[in-house]
């Protein structure tokens, strides 16, 4: 999932788990060392520590499989499909209630049956800004100027007990995001951001941890999120990550009322 972060929603007042989709005390190595290499070259270093850019952008389509959970009060199965250039597909079903969330480039639908609203509507202006990022299918680092981000280098941290470079992200539209990227790995560590919900704005941090090999590329099949390193409410586990399987476009059409007491459907076709 690269540094992409998914925002599902639990029940209202539930933190998001924000794109992805993510500062400790500064610490450890020099800062002249650090001030040393430019964005490019930490971006180069982290790309190759993925598995390079040929391979990330040789991506056609992307499936990921796996649970999640919101502390102990629930848990369930949830399945993210994603299409080049924009397409994204979501199913999370939890106590016997299935959300569905699609993009298709352009246009989105949600339903919520935690709060209510068990038919698939037109997303608001708001959620289609966030899912447009969620489905961004290298992230917002790879081609950054293309995208009009902006990308900066702004000094050491420390996440846990590893040393981190913190780099900045200025979105086109403002948004203000931290990567921390492992000192010697160049994986991404932790994601500071906030996240728009509601007409209100969350703070998120997420952790990646438990990364693994697929087919040269580099994934965290753990993702921890919360609004602060002791309020982690959300867990991401990822058992299965398929690349480039044969996803029909019909799976980004606007979908139909799920059933309510199902699980979450199995792929047909992250």
């Amino acid at each position: 999932m690269s540094t992409r972060i998914f925002a599902f929603r639990f029940p209202p007042r539930r933190l998001r788990l924000g794109g992805l989709i993510l500062t400790c005390s500064i610490l450890c190595f020099s800062l002249s060392s650090l001030s040393a290499q430019t964005v490019t070259q930490i971006l180069a270093k982290v790309f190759i520590a993925r598995g390079g850019l040929t391979k990330i952008r040789a991506l056609k389509s992307e499936r990921v499989e796996g649970t999640i959970s919101f502390g102990s009060e629930a848990s369930g199965p949830f399945v993210v499909e994603l299409k080049r250039p924009l397409k994204m597909h979501m199913t999370l079903s939890v106590q016997n209630q299935t959300m569905v969330r699609v993009f298709d480039g352009t246009q989105g639908w949600a339903n919520n049956p935690f709060t209510g609203k068990a038919n698939p509507d037109s997303m608001s202006d708001e959620d289609l800004k966030n899912i447009s990022e969620e489905a961004d299918f290298d992230g917002p680092l790879v081609d950054y100027r293309k995208k009009g981000n902006q990308v900066e280098v702004v000094g050491k941290d420390k996440v846990e007990d590893k040393d981190a470079v913190r780099v900045k992200l200025t979105t086109k539209n403002g948004d203000v995001r931290y990567y921390l990227f492992d000192a010697s790995s160049f994986l991404l560590l932790k994601w500071e951001g906030k996240r728009r919900a509601d007409g209100k704005e969350f703070p998120v941090e997420s952790y990646f941890r438990d990364y693994r090999d697929v087919e040269g590329l580099k994934f965290s099949f753990q993702i921890d999120s919360g609004s602060s390193a002791i309020n982690l409410t959300q867990k991401l586990v990822i058992d299965k990550i398929e690349l480039n399987p044969q996803i029909a476009d019909s799976e980004f059409t606007k979908p139909t009322a799920p059933d309510a007491a199902a699980p979450a459907p199995p792929s047909t076709t992250p």
